[in-house]
C-alpha cells in the first residue's frame, strides 16, 4: 500500500487553519489531523492530575502515561485521552492558557511529532491534512504540498472573537498575541520555509481561502479542479 499524501499546512492563530483544513479534507476525501489536539490533551490529561505545566519536569513525566487518540475523519471529528472524550474539553479557556507550557519541552515536541507520522501512516486515507504550527518544517518537511495559511493580525483577532461570542474583541486581540508571542519562542509559524507555499487569507472569505488552499494543493500533485465532493464520488 502506498503512503498517504501529506498535504502539511501551518498558521497561527485565528488564520482559519483547523476549519479550512478540515473542509479541504472533506473535497479531497483526506483525512484531516489537527495536531494541536494533541498538545491540549496533554495539557489537559497534566492540569487533571494538578501538574504545573510551566514545570518542564513535571510535564515530562505525567506525559509518560499519555494515552491519546484522534480521529481523522473531518466529519466525525473527537479526541480521547484513554477512555474519556475531551473534544470539547481541550477547548476550555484553563486549557488554552496552559497549552504552550506543553508544547515548549523539547522532548515533548519529539514524541508527539513520531505519533503524528504514526497515526498517517496507518490512516489508511489516500491523503492526510495535516495541520499545526511546524508541520512544513519539522513534522513533515519532505511533504509534496506545504501551505503557510496567515492574515493580518487584526482580521484573525476579529474571526476569533466571532468563535468566542463571550469574549470581547480587545480581551481575544490581547489572548491572540500572547499565544503568538508564547508559541513564537519555540516554532516560527509566520514566516514561511523555503518551499513553503504562502496563503494569505486577509481579504478572503472562508469558501475563497479553501478554494486558494485546493489550487496550491492541485498545482503540486498535478491534478484537475475535480474533487470527491463535487463529483458526489
Amino acid at each position: 500500500m502506498t503512503d498517504p499524501i501529506v498535504v502539511a499546512i501551518d498558521g497561527p492563530a485565528g488564520s482559519g487553519k483547523s476549519s479550512v483544513s478540515k473542509q479541504v479534507a472533506r473535497r479531497l476525501g483526506y483525512g484531516y489531523l489537527d495536531t494541536g489536539a494533541a498538545y491540549r490533551a496533554l495539557a489537559w490529561h497534566a492540569l487533571e492530575h494538578g501538574i504545573d505545566t510551566s514545570d518542564a519536569a513535571s510535564v515530562l513525566d505525567v506525559s509518560a502515561d499519555f494515552d491519546y487518540s484522534i480521529s481523522l475523519d473531518p466529519d466525525a471529528y473527537w479526541v480521547r485521552v484513554g477512555q474519556a472524550d475531551v473534544t470539547d474539553a481541550i477547548r476550555e479557556p484553563r486549557v488554552s492558557d496552559a497549552v504552550s507550557g506543553v508544547a515548549r519541552v523539547p522532548a515533548v515536541r519529539q514524541s508527539v511529532n513520531a505519533l503524528f507520522r504514526a497515526l498517517v501512516a496507518r490512516s489508511g486515507r489516500p491523503g492526510v491534512v495535516i495541520e499545526g504550527r511546524d508541520i512544513t518544517t519539522v513534522v513533515a518537511p519532505d511533504a509534496p504540498v506545504r501551505i503557510l495559511l496567515t492574515a493580518a493580525p487584526e482580521i484573525r483577532a476579529a474571526r476569533r472573537s466571532a468563535e468566542l461570542t463571550t469574549h470581547d474583541s480587545a480581551t481575544v486581540a490581547a489572548a491572540l498575541h500572547q499565544r503568538d508571542a508564547a508559541d513564537s519562542a519555540v516554532v516560527d509559524f509566520l514566516t514561511a520555509a523555503p518551499g513553503v507555499e504562502v496563503v494569505d487569507s486577509t481579504s478572503l472569505d472562508f469558501d475563497q481561502t479553501v478554494d486558494a488552499v485546493l489550487g496550491v494543493i492541485r498545482a503540486a500533485l498535478s491534478v484537475p479542479a475535480v474533487d470527491p465532493l463535487q463529483t458526489g464520488a
